[in-house]
């Protein structure tokens, strides 16, 4: 006698909103508005926190795996916040560290290629900004095709910006005179920063990578719609 399959309850938004990754994600935000509530206040805590928040984007992406939770509203969720606290965390060192320019161009190439990537996702119908198996760049798809490659960028990137906010002493650091005083003497500290540099690096190079391949996708969208009508 064939079993009878058990009906799956039904879904409805509370319970979207309730899945235990978003519930994750919703923590993170509370916990990055009160690190930086107190940035300035507070150096030590402020960084643990901010840490903490980013830490766990990993651990609300293995709970949608493992509890079969994932959503587009908590994968957008993620990347708001992600941008966000980054955006938040390089307004504040453009603030402490001569030129400032340098971070606020960090958070337009950030905010600007991650917005274009997702657009051109839709695009080209693709379930997520992450596949990019037939990009014919080989960093493009190194960087999105291997999970912990991404994770070291992305934690050497979050890494150097809390160690260059934690030693600036004043609000008028010049960020070449700290890099050099880092790198003068060989410490955990300067070690760190050679470490995080590396992954930092990759990140900003993806992310041009990134704007200029998402822009083509939009301007070849542009040009088929001129040449069907």
């Amino acid at each position: 006698m064939a079993k009878k399959s058990v009906p799956q309850p039904k879904l409805t938004k509370l319970s979207v909103y309730l899945y235990i990754p978003n519930i994750i994600g919703y923590i993170r935000v509370l916990m990055n508005c009160y690190a930086f509530a107190i940035s300035f206040s507070n150096k030590s805590l402020f960084s643990i926190l901010y840490f903490a928040s980013f830490v766990c984007d990993g651990v609300d992406g293995w709970c949608a795996r493992k509890f079969n939770q994932v959503s587009t509203f908590g994968a957008v969720l993620d990347m708001v916040t992600d941008r966000i606290s980054t955006a938040c965390l390089l307004v504040i060192l453009s603030q402490v560290y001569r030129p400032g320019l340098i971070f606020l161009s960090l958070l337009a190439l950030d905010i600007g290629s991650h917005w274009l990537q997702m657009y051109s996702t839709f695009l080209l119908g693709k379930a997520s900004h992450k596949d990019v198996k037939d990009s014919t760049n080989w960093l493009f798809r190194a960087y999105y095709g291997n999970r912990m490659f991404m994770a070291y960028c992305c934690v050497a990137c979050e890494v150097l910006y809390i160690i260059l906010f934690l030693v600036a002493k004043n609000k008028s650091e010049n960020l070449i005179d700290v890099l050099m005083g880092l790198a003068h003497h060989i410490t955990p500290l300067s070690v760190l920063v050679g470490l995080s540099l590396f992954g930092w690096a990759v990140k900003q190079a993806v992310n041009c990578i990134q704007l200029k391949t998402a822009a083509d996708v939009c301007v070849l969208h542009d040009i088929n719609k001129k040449h069907s009508s």
